[in-house]
């Protein structure tokens, strides 16, 4: 597999588990605004925090989704009977 082809399956499956931990942990601000009733962004994001999380979920779930694609174990190249 090409170099480069690893690297947009890496990035596919980062964006995805990044979408999946942000909601995790976050709190809205206490005092909404005035004007609208709004509360906007979260108080606290952490977002330094999540992309070490969603890095890590993502380097477990690259490298399986790259064993499983170099082992030839689902293999698209075959007599389909």
């Amino acid at each position: 597999m090409h170099w480069f082809t690893a690297f947009v399956v890496f990035m596919m499956i980062w964006w995805t588990v990044l979408f999946a931990v942000l909601p995790f942990g976050t709190t809205p601000v206490a005092e909404p605004d005035a004007a609208t009733g709004w509360r906007g962004v979260p108080a606290e994001p952490r977002m330094g925090r999540k992309v070490l999380i969603t890095t890590a979920i993502s380097l477990a779930l690259w490298a399986a989704t790259m064993a499983v694609i170099v082992s030839d174990v689902l293999s698209f190249r075959g007599a389909l009977f």
